[in-house]
């Protein structure tokens, strides 16, 4: 794996930063401390870019989700269109980045992907709204994997959005490399079982593409083919996926294990099967095998080995 880092915007605030309203920071250490080995940020605050200062008087929502207005309650004062114009500039400003996704702070009225508080006209709160910021970066980077810092702490939603900028880390240096043909079949069979992991049919549409690489323009084929990769990355792993895809790999040493050993592996699936074992378990388990039995095609699978083992996210899924 690349050492170089993977470039990840985040809210100002889940980095330490005193930019809230009421001058404090929401220092997230997971983020910091542990992700941040392998991640470069790109810190956002809206308010503070907008040109509010710290602290300052609360934002909320208001209106309806399709038309949510961002006030200060306290004075009525809407920035609504101030905020827009100014999001609209910034995340042009981004594409320069090259990131491989975002993450929002929970619940802020510019900044919550989902869920925040918007207050209807007798001032009732529903949890249908989105940050102002939030929604306008997703319109523009619609299938960039984004995630709140307050999800992550979910090790199944963790895992997903980890082993996601991981992949688009590689798509990056698979075009550093050229947009050949060969490198794109070349990625798309490292992949392989990843993808499956999150959808056979994903799977099976992406290799009639790369089937027919020959036959198209490069410029068009790694645009669908990226296009087809992020939609099927959107798609959430579960334990009858990988169950499957577990089994597909056990299926290369069938002729090499002992009844025995094949045996303490169906156990070890099941075990996996019924949540009584994380996937790190299974997973030993055949990464072993591939070792021992040196299996060319295996040793080159994204799935087995998909982030940094010291991120430890699969001992929880």
């Amino acid at each position: 794996m690349s050492e170089e880092k993977i470039r990840l915007g985040i809210s100002s605030c889940l980095l330490g930063a005193k930019v809230r309203f009421d001058g404090g920071h929401k220092l997230d250490r997971f983020l910091t401390e542990t992700l941040g080995h392998y991640v470069e940020y790109v810190p956002v605050c809206p308010e503070v870019e907008v040109g509010l200062p710290t602290p300052r008087d609360s934002l909320r929502l208001t209106g309806t989700p399709e038309s949510p207005r961002l006030v200060f309650p306290k004075t009525g004062e809407d920035i609504t269109e101030r905020m827009t114009v100014w999001a609209k500039q910034r995340v042009t400003q981004l594409e320069k980045e090259n990131l491989c996704g975002f993450v929002f702070k929970a619940k802020s009225p510019s900044s919550g992907m989902e869920r925040v508080r918007l207050y209807d006209k007798n001032g009732v709160p529903n949890k249908t709204g989105v940050g102002l910021f939030a929604g306008i970066f997703m319109e523009h980077f619609p299938l960039l994997p984004v995630e709140e810092e307050g999800r992550l702490h979910d090790p199944r939603l963790r895992e997903n959005f980890i082993e996601n900028i991981f992949v688009l880390k590689r798509w990056r240096e698979t075009l550093i490399q050229g947009k050949t043909a060969r490198n794109l079949v070349d990625f798309h069979t490292r992949h392989k079982y990843l993808i499956m992991a999150r959808g056979v049919e994903s799977y099976r549409q992406m290799g009639k593409l790369v089937a027919r690489s020959g036959d198209l323009n490069a410029e068009t084929l790694y645009q669908d083919y990226l296009g087809m990769l992020l939609k099927a990355l959107r798609l959430k792993t579960s334990i009858p996926k990988h169950i499957n895809v577990l089994q597909h790999i056990f299926g290369y040493f069938k002729k090499q294990l002992s009844a025995d050993e094949k045996q303490e592996v169906i156990s070890i699936f099941e075990s996996y099967r019924g949540r009584q074992i994380p996937l790190i378990v299974p997973i030993t388990l055949l990464n072993h095998f591939v070792r021992k039995y040196e299996q060319p095609y295996l040793q080159k699978q994204v799935y087995l080995n998909p982030h940094p083992i010291e991120l430890s996210l699969r001992n929880h899924v």
